[in-house]
């Protein structure tokens, strides 16, 4: 009886090693993971183009596609990714203070400049009473755009607003046209049923609109260029991590900034 109690108890400690064992060695393998998550084009493709840089310091990269603007920040901020390159610092600030987050920027990697882009009119002269132009509808974005109608001269908005506009501060509207607010990921899809719509370049990217397809695009020494570089963000805790450290000094190698030359050809502007 004590042989058989002996030797149970055995088999229980070994079972235990060996489980402990294996946790660690599934903990050590998701810890040389880096989960990115990130809107398509030109996010996923510059994340793409360093995939050899990050597996060169130890980890592998994985990259998830988002669609929209709200799910690669809950998902940072659940602990599904470890970081996310989808947005702009005033967006993520704007996320924080509306969902109580604590996402953080580990530093700019490039710049997208917003473009008015042709739907059912070619130009700004073809604007006829009531048509409608597409705006983003998430608060930074919008500003951005309604300044960039004004600097196109189809709207003007109240001195001072700067790039905390909406359409309430709209207090000239020469075309008579009719602002729409519609999610930024739709827009380009909606471009048939609008006069013309502004755009984000990732999604004009994704739609394959280029710079035959656009009208005017934010000046490059605007205050938007300035504000609106798009960023690598992590949960606060994690800003110092390895895991950041190393993506982000492969996201800011000179890879990226011949890859962002090569295949963007000023559609996307590096910020570092």
């Amino acid at each position: 009886m004590k042989k058989n109690i002996l030797v149970t108890t055995l088999v229980i400690i070994l079972s235990a090693i060996l489980l402990v064992g294996c946790g660690s060695s599934s903990d050590d393998e998701a810890n040389k993971v880096i989960k990115v998550g990130a809107t398509p084009s030109p996010h996923a493709e510059i994340l793409e183009a360093v995939r050899g840089e990050v597996e060169a310091a130890g980890y592998e990269l994985e990259i998830v596609e988002f669609q929209d603007y709200i799910l690669p920040n809950t998902s940072l901020d659940t602990g599904e990714l470890d970081a996310n390159f989808f947005q702009h610092q005033p967006y993520l600030t704007d996320f924080n203070d509306n969902n109580g987050t604590d996402l953080v920027s580990v530093g700019v990697v490039h710049y997208e400049p917003l473009g008015i882009y042709k739907g059912s009119k070619s130009s700004i002269a073809d604007l006829k009473a009531g048509d409608k132009i597409a705006v983003p509808n998430d608060t930074t974005n919008e500003a951005r755009a309604l300044q960039l109608l004004q600097a196109e001269g189809i709207i003007k908005l109240k001195d001072g607003v700067g790039l905390e506009a909406t359409k309430i501060d709209i207090i000239e509207n020469p075309y008579d046209v009719e602002i729409v607010e519609l999610e930024a990921a739709v827009i380009p899809r909606s471009l048939p049923d609008l006069a013309l719509a502004v755009i984000n370049g990732n999604y004009a990217l994704s739609a394959e609109l280029t710079s035959d397809d656009a009208i005017a695009y934010e000046a490059a020494d605007s205050e938007a260029a300035e504000e609106f570089a798009n960023v690598i963000a992590v949960k606060s805790e994690n800003k110092d991590s390895e895991k950041s450290k190393v993506l982000y000094q492969a996201i800011t190698s000179d890879t990226v900034k011949s890859f962002i030359k090569d295949k963007y050809k000023g559609s996307v502007l590096i910020a570092f």
